[in-house]
């Protein structure tokens, strides 16, 4: 006699589908999965993260820029001193150079440059001290502040210097008199020696000692991280 085989039941139907492992959803209360929300979610607009984060820059770069520019007075002062005088030879209303061929007027020029290095260096340091935190508002202002600087420093070095008025010196002096020529900028690029300067030394101090982001996932434990070596146990 033979023993009739029980079917199996249909697997579709038996069992309710169970939900994927490590999926990361759980079943709402009405069946339907929710949705998961956007990661790092950034609210658009002037009211969003972005909005405080312009104006804090905006102001580092006023405050810092400012401050920066102030320190061309200091700048004017030490060129007035440092700088080499153009002797010039009065002729009553006329006056030339006593030494065409001299070189005092490039050595002014000189002097100037290597000051506004000297302050760009000092400046790019001094900020870096006092904010390591660092930020784009921070070189701007640097860059801004180093050029006003500059440019506050060679106004204060001829506002203070001899006389601008050649004519009115050279009377002032007496015909046959020797008297000074005012301070003079012929080459204007060397206003940019201090903001450049002071830009590329802040941004080497930064890269080099200036605090390190930590790397995504380089937390214990997180995706990114490496798991140690097992240990071999010997009996």
């Amino acid at each position: 006699m033979t023993v009739p085989t029980p079917s199996s039941p249909d697997p579709d139907h038996s069992h309710p589908a169970a939900p994927q492992a490590g999926s990361g959803h759980q079943p709402g209360p009405d069946g339907a999965a929710p949705q998961p929300a956007a990661p790092h979610a950034v609210s658009a607009g002037y009211g969003g993260e972005g909005g405080p984060l312009v104006l804090r820059e905006l102001r580092d770069a006023a405050v810092w820029g400012a401050a920066v520019a102030v320190v061309g007075v200091l700048l004017g002062l030490l060129w007035l001193w440092l700088a080499p005088r153009v002797p010039m030879y009065s002729f009553g209303k006329v006056s030339l150079p006593k030494h065409p061929e001299g070189e005092e007027a490039i050595g002014a020029e000189g002097v100037f440059t290597l000051l506004g290095l000297a302050f760009g260096l000092v400046t790019g340091v001094v900020v870096f001290l006092l904010r390591k935190s660092g930020g784009v508002g921070l070189v701007v202002g640097l860059g801004v502040g180093g050029l006003l600087g500059s440019l506050l420093g060679w106004r204060t070095g001829v506002w203070l210097g001899p006389e601008t008025d050649l004519s009115q010196a050279a009377q002032a002096a007496g015909k046959g008199a020797t008297f000074d020529a005012p301070l003079e900028l012929h080459a204007y690029g060397v206003l940019l020696a201090w903001p450049f300067a002071a830009v590329l030394v802040h941004l080497l101090v930064t890269a080099f000692f200036g605090p390190r982001d930590d790397l995504p996932g380089a937390t214990a434990g997180g995706p990114g991280s490496v798991a140690p070596a097992p240990q071999s146990w010997k009996s």
